[in-house]
């Protein structure tokens, strides 16, 4: 399996449990596990590649004149780090489906879960900076769904929102310092920057890229003085923290460390920052700690701690500091992910993880107290468990390091930092299964089903295991993944117990000892921590949250005042000083070209022009007037393009000019006729200044570009020449829409998307509450005309539809080669449509449309999308076409080419996102009908009008009654079109209770 593959598994199947919770818990737990097993099982298979010193890589070419390609590579860090995320993801799956009550959303928690695996998978596997940016902001987000999942608790949502905000800040910084690392490097490929460390050190942004680089790993994994916002992650459901404190999100930090280890460590700068942020971390952590009733609390700053551990190691820069960093990346993942579940346990089983309260658990839970003791004692370093292992590993280093030209104070604090750490570690044993059986809790205490012990329990074997036999179990994989980190040709002393009497073995028992001491001393310890004033993280953040967000309210406050006009003045002066300043410091040739004669005809055109946009400034307060003076304007410029032989371009603009004109009546028909409210003189005579300096200043930048030559050939000559060689099209405009520029259109698409579903989210809730009863009590200012619905244009546009149609398709079949396209025929079609809803009515033409709108819209971009995505089958960049030629028997050759099925995305996208559009505006105005006739009029508008007999209840959303319905409720909606307005308000009530009934 390729590693891109195993990167994107979780997201493919990631919606699958949220589809599959109907059926049951178990099978979204199993399709989860399903779904991460595979991944792993793909990983798997290429650790004996990587074993050996070997690399599997999977290379495309995405964007490759960025930079940004989708490289994903498999190196014994990657392997180590995707283990883990993968490995405890599948206990945590396990864990999670006992744990969760059965009126958690449990589907919706799995979706979160794959999600968030991906995005870390992704990261640890990625082999482009770039990307694994992507996957870095990812881990944010996701995180913040996984943090905040149960909305209902305060402490949930803030923990979720503290979380996003700290290390979504990091994220920033670490943006700026990659792109910095990929400009010195000459590559954002990971693999080629690791072969730049000289490079790298010897440039002066060295040390920006350095601190922006840690600035975004010491948030990620909660480095002082960006702790405070783990332990606030705890208010998550156990499962989740288990996850994230164990082997993914904090971690992320730690893997981009020891993933740039081999060009940022072993420089002063280097090693001053990393190794004094992580000891101080320890040291903060493992003290706040102790203190902690709340057993996921404590645990949580023991994260902390452990985190700061790891990285003092990695910022020694030593290749023995990177081992020891490694092994305590296992070590910990394994007694951190048993301790939170145990944690979880006590307190679904007992009601409470409050340790003043709970007592004496080991005689009520004798199996979660087994699991707990032998993780913890892991924690506290106690030899035989694999914690015993790295500590060592750590004091040894610490006491060999000099800090300031001191011998000491590093060695004093590793020691006094692990004599902490084993406080919080025996306390956690002590204070929650030993003393007297608490007789006062929620819950009868006992151990739970084994589905929720199977997985805490699985890891403690892996501590023993790892304890006991360190080279046979992990050596393997330490090796791998520290030849990684230090650049490979690392060979590892063996990892065992006893090492002889050494400083770290003195340093350990002096930790061992002190912690035993330290709990007999903890009731008056505790007392005086609860009396001394201290400063609080959490009042801190909120303090600097509010002031930022008080003074980010006056900014906007004071620069957003709704004004229209005011925002276009200071974008036009802005405009023109710029290209002022551009024309007094740059330089401009002599003019090239020679003005293009004209005749009388484009005098005319320019006059007429002139003449009607001049109109529109002197008459704008007649608005319908003034649309039509645009309607105007547009067909000028229709006509302009028809003489500069654009003809693409012309039929564009006449169909768009149509479809807004359409739209814009629908919109101003709620609006008054005439502008009553008009600006003084001076405010006129303003604005008329900074429109004449605005018009001169771009008229003079245009006059100054077409009689000038480039200093390089423009990109037309290379269109011209290669449109039918490359794309196999003769209509170069087609071409560039479809191929040259895909990018841009697939964008625009997708725009005019979201536009025309943002139209329709404002018209539903327009239609809804107050707003609704103001357009029913709403009175037109100009009287209607009689017949709403003349008998020849209702004849006229019945006949011509099937005659665009297929001018429609026509249009799009030829567009590659000839003016037309995606584009112009979809608003051929959607004018088409439009003038059914106007010769017809909304109620009568909505009735007989079968098709969903936002489905035309989604399918129009997923058309496109995945037309784009073939390329990748033949190994070319994304939107890349293709074409060739057939023949059949009885026809001439012909051509297909993959470009149409682009266009046939672009079709869609259009005539989705205008009738949407319509479709919203004309509910409005059918609202507002409503409200024209008064008294029983009114009442029964439904019975007397005709085409209202056929409309559905304005709450139905812009659809016919039968589209996209069960068979057996088209008899019903048949019958509702004949029925007087109380009988179809009634069963369009029993409908929605039936579809109730069946979700």
């Amino acid at each position: 399996m390729s590693p891109a593959l195993i990167a994107a598994l979780p997201f493919l199947g990631a919606a699958l449990p949220s589809l599959l919770i109907r059926t049951g818990r178990n099978n979204a737990a199993g399709v989860s596990a399903v779904i991460t097993g595979l991944a792993l099982l793909g990983l798997l298979l290429h650790l004996p590649t990587t074993l050996a010193g070997g690399v599997v890589e999977t290379r495309i070419d995405w964007l490759p004149w960025l930079g940004l390609n989708l490289n994903f590579w498999i190196d014994g860090l990657g392997m180590l780090f995707a283990t883990m995320i993968l490995g405890i993801g599948l206990l945590v799956i396990l864990y999670a489906r006992y744990y969760l009550s059965n009126k958690d959303p449990v589907g919706q928690f799995y979706t979160y879960l794959l999600l968030f695996q991906g995005a870390m998978v992704g990261i640890v596997l990625s082999d482009n900076i770039l990307l694994l940016l992507v996957f870095w902001e990812l881990t944010s987000l996701t995180s913040f769904l996984l943090i905040g999942y149960w909305k209902h608790l305060p402490a949930g949502r803030q923990g979720a929102r503290m979380a996003l905000t700290v290390t979504g800040l990091g994220g920033l910084s670490m943006i700026a310092g990659m792109l910095i690392l990929g400009q010195i490097a000459g590559s954002y490929d990971i693999s080629e920057i690791l072969r730049h460390k000289d490079a790298i050190q010897a440039s002066p942004l060295y040390i920006p890229a350095l601190l922006l680089i840690l600035g975004g790993a010491f948030t990620k994994s909660a480095q002082f003085p960006f702790h405070f916002w783990l332990p606030h992650a705890m208010a998550a459901p156990t499962p989740v923290s288990a996850y994230l404190h164990s082997a993914t999100m904090v971690k992320a930090g730690l893997f981009l460390m020891a993933r740039l280890w081999p060009v940022l460590s072993g420089t002063p700068e280097w090693f001053y920052i990393v190794s004094t942020v992580g000891l101080i971390t320890m040291l903060i952590a493992a003290y706040i700690a102790i203190f902690k009733h709340d057993m996921k609390a404590l645990l949580a700053f023991s994260t902390v701690s452990h985190l700061g551990l790891i990285t003092f190691m990695l910022g020694l820069g030593t290749q023995a500091g990177a081992l020891a960093a490694v092994f305590h990346i296992i070590n910990h993942a394994t007694f951190k992910a048993a301790l939170f579940m145990s944690a979880g346990i006590v307190d679904h089983e007992a009601g409470t993880r409050d340790l003043t309260r709970v007592g004496g658990l080991r005689k009520l839970m004798p199996i979660t107290f087994a699991i707990s003791t032998i993780a913890a004692l892991s924690m506290a370093g106690i030899p035989f468990f694999n914690g015993f292992l790295s500590k060592e590993m750590m004091l040894e280093a610490a006491a060999h390091t000099v800090w300031l030209d001191n011998y000491w104070i590093v060695p004093a604090m590793a020691t006094l930092a692990a004599l902490l750490s084993a406080t919080y570690a025996f306390r956690f044993i002590h204070h929650a299964f030993f003393g007297e059986v608490a007789t006062d809790l929620p819950k009868t205490p006992h151990d739970p089903p084994m589905g929720m012990w199977l997985s805490p329990a699985f890891l403690v074997v892996l501590v023993l295991a790892i304890g006991i036999f360190p080279m046979a179990v992990a050596g393997p994989y330490v090796q791998m993944a520290t030849n990684a980190v230090v650049g490979g040709g690392y060979h590892m002393h063996p990892l065992k117990i006893w090492h002889g009497f050494t400083p770290a073995l003195y340093m350990s028992a002096i930790a061992v000892l002190g912690g035993i001491l330290f709990l007999t001393a903890h009731g008056p310890c505790q007392r005086v921590w609860d009396r001394m004033p201290r400063p609080e993280a959490k009042v801190m953040f909120d303090w600097v949250v509010g002031r930022v967000q008080l003074g980010a309210d006056r900014l906007t406050q004071g620069l957003y005042t709704g004004a229209m006009a005011r925002y276009l003045m200071l974008f036009a002066l802005a405009a023109v000083g710029a290209g002022l300043y551009a024309f007094s410091t740059g330089s401009m040739g002599p003019q090239t070209r020679a003005l293009t004669p004209v005749n009388g005809a484009a005098v005319t055109a320019w006059i007429l022009l002139l003449t009607a946009t001049m109109c529109i400034v002197a008459f704008h307060h007649n608005r319908i007037l003034a649309l039509v003076l645009i309607s105007i304007v547009g067909l000028i410029v229709s006509i302009s393009f028809v003489y500069l032989s654009a003809p693409d371009l012309a039929m564009t603009q006449i169909s768009v000019e149509v479809v807004t004109a359409v739209l814009m009546l629908l919109a101003l028909n709620f609006l008054p006729k005439v502008t009553k409210i008009e600006s003084s003189r001076f405010k006129i005579s303003f604005d008329v200044c900074i429109a004449v300096i605005g018009g001169v200043a771009v008229a003079g930048l245009i006059y100054a570009l077409m009689t000038r030559d480039f200093a390089f050939p423009p990109m037309s000559g290379y269109m011209l020449e290669n449109s039918y060689n490359l794309a196999g099209g003769d209509n170069v405009v087609n071409v560039i829409l479809v191929d040259f520029r895909g990018y841009d259109t697939y964008g625009e698409i997708t725009v005019l998307g979201i536009a025309a579903l943002v139209i329709f989210a404002l018209t539903e809730a327009l239609l809804q509450g107050a707003s609704s009863r103001k357009l029913i009590a709403w009175r037109p200012d100009v009287a209607r005309g009689g017949d709403k619905h003349p008998l020849l244009l209702l004849v006229a546009t019945r006949v011509m539809m099937p005659i665009a149609l297929v001018v429609g398709l026509f249009i799009f079949l030829r567009g590659h080669n000839l003016p037309g396209g995606g584009f112009i025929a979809g608003l051929i079609v959607a004018i088409a449509l439009v003038m059914q809803y106007m010769a017809s009515g909304f109620a009568w033409t909505q009735a007989r449309q079968k098709v969903y709108y936002h489905v035309l819209i989604a399918s129009g971009v997923l058309v496109a999308g995945i037309t784009g995505a073939g390329a990748f089958f033949g190994g070319l960049p994304f939107l890349t076409s293709n074409f060739g030629y057939v023949k059949l028997p009885g026809l001439d050759k012909f051509e297909l080419a993959t470009a149409a099925g682009f266009d046939l995305g672009v079709f869609l996208g259009v005539v989705g996102s205008v009738m949407l559009a319509l479709g919203g505006l004309s509910r409005l105005a059918r609202r507002a009908a409503m409200g024209e006739h008064d008294g029983e009029e009114g009442a029964h508008i439904a019975a007397e009008k005709p085409e209202a007999r056929v409309l559905a209840p304005l709450s139905a959303g812009p659809y016919p009654p039968e589209a996209k319905v069960p068979r057996r409720w088209w008899r019903t909606a048949r019958a509702a079109r004949e029925a007087t307005t109380a009988e179809r308000d009634a069963v369009h009530a029993n409908k929605i209770k039936t579809q109730e009934e069946d979700h």
